[in-house]
């Protein structure tokens, strides 16, 4: 409750998750908020201009582009926060294994995610990709396939920070069991670390996706993607921006917000990062030695 009294104190906060909200609930209600339907053909339309009818006019196919826009929400947007909520949760549950047990379990696990790290995104994406062929459904598996890891990482770290606390060693010496440890003490305080985690892969994750897909490695037509309709754009950018311009605003009003959020719940979840938009004195206490150290080195 405090944490979202505080989040509606921020503006920036408040417009960021109205954005991403409202286009959340856009592409779930798409069947019912589309005008028409978005592989729908008619070559008479071919590169017609916006009216009434079609609001953002058609593409190259006569298809209507608010249409395609709308339904592209589902692969870039939706599908996408699926796929990190499943990477989310493989690595919150290895990562609370690692910090809260330690030695040979930790062990096992980080060199696990040592290895898994070690390769770049893009790479293994394109590595899953070229293994199992284009598509939705593997770039959606590549992303689970490499960022669980990064998750387990982070979150073994804001679990081993709790683990040996006071109170969660008196709820040893009282019997309590390792699943009701972690379940009633350390998972609700390491809620917030996972939240922002979460949150700024998020943006992250649309642009991949986009760019894969811009590149003919996501969704395949007739199917809609932002990615897509702007390589479908690509050879009429001169003659017809306005068809790249519809889904590029998209992507970086959907990201930009994400990002925005990002930071403002982080904010929220450590006050000690700002108070009333300028450095608290707490941080600055903090924050100077550090700087006076790097300047004598």
């Amino acid at each position: 409750m405090n944490l979202l009294k505080r989040l509606m104190k921020d503006k920036m906060a408040v417009a960021s998750l109205s954005v991403v909200a409202a286009t959340l609930l856009v592409g779930l209600c798409a069947p019912f908020i589309a005008p028409h339907n978005p592989n729908e053909v008619n070559m008479e339309l071919r590169f017609a201009g916006a009216s009434w009818q079609y609001w953002l006019g058609n593409d190259h196919l006569g298809r209507c582009v608010l249409s395609r826009l709308i339904y592209g929400i589902r692969p870039s947007v939706l599908y996408v926060l699926a796929a990190l909520a499943a990477s989310a949760c493989i690595g919150a549950l290895l990562g609370f294994a690692a910090g809260y047990f330690r030695g040979k379990v930790d062990a096992l696990l980080m060199r696990i995610c040592d290895c898994m790290l070690s390769f770049p995104g893009y790479v293994m994406t394109l590595a899953v990709v070229g293994m199992l062929g284009a598509g939705l459904e593997n770039i959606l598996l590549a992303f689970v396939l490499m960022k669980w890891a990064w998750f387990a990482r982070v979150i073994r770290t804001a679990v081993m920070q709790f683990a040996d606390a006071d109170y969660v060693k008196f709820a040893k010496v009282l019997g309590a069991g390792h699943m009701r440890i972690m379940a009633r003490h350390i998972t609700p305080v390491a809620l917030p670390e996972i939240a922002v985690v979460s949150s700024s892969s998020f943006g992250s994750m649309i642009l991949q996706i986009s760019g894969l897909s811009f590149l003919g490695l996501g969704i395949q037509a007739p199917h809609a993607e932002w990615g897509m309709m702007l390589n479908e754009a690509r050879s009429v950018m001169f003659t017809r921006p306005e068809l790249m311009l519809a889904p590029g605003i998209a992507i970086i009003v959907v990201v930009s917000a994400v990002n925005f959020l990002s930071d403002s719940l982080q904010t929220a979840l450590d006050p000690k990062l700002m108070t009333y938009g300028k450095p608290s004195k707490a941080g600055m206490n903090t924050i100077l030695p550090k700087l006076r150290r790097k300047e004598v080195a």
